[in-house]
């Protein structure tokens, strides 16, 4: 069983609280913090993470790229971090954002734009934002 996370209300406890696998990255999950939507599943490191609290705008670790990202730094669909929460044993953090444009590289609302059917079948139901 994890071992839940004890925080203590202390200034910078977060990276020593956060359960980081093998390479150092933590999995983020990012909501829309209005209407609970859920945006978009990236990584983070501790940088990215430490850069997320200073500024306020969501910034992520790229696997492909192998460096930390903003969203947005590209296309413009920036995301500004309105709060950070860790699941009870630290191996999740979750973005609470206002994002007024599209998450998806898709250029959609949503990452999640593919719904599964019961019977298997697979329906993409979000619209790209013009």
């Amino acid at each position: 069983m994890p071992k839940d996370i004890v925080a203590r209300g202390l200034a910078g406890e977060v990276p020593d609280l956060v359960a980081w696998n093998a390479d150092g990255l933590a999995v983020v999950v990012t909501q829309q913090h209005d209407t609970g939507e859920i945006l978009m599943v990236a990584w983070a490191d501790r940088a990215a993470l430490a850069a997320t609290l200073s500024t306020c705008w969501a910034t992520y670790f790229s696997r492909s790229r192998k460096r930390q990202w903003v969203k947005g730094e590209e296309s413009g669909n920036r995301q500004r971090v309105v709060e950070v929460r860790l699941d009870c044993d630290g191996d999740c953090i979750l973005y609470r954002v206002d994002s007024p444009g599209p998450a998806c590289h898709q250029n959609r609302r949503s990452c999640f734009s593919q719904r599964v059917d019961a019977d298997g079948s697979v329906h993409c139901d979000r619209p790209v934002v013009e």
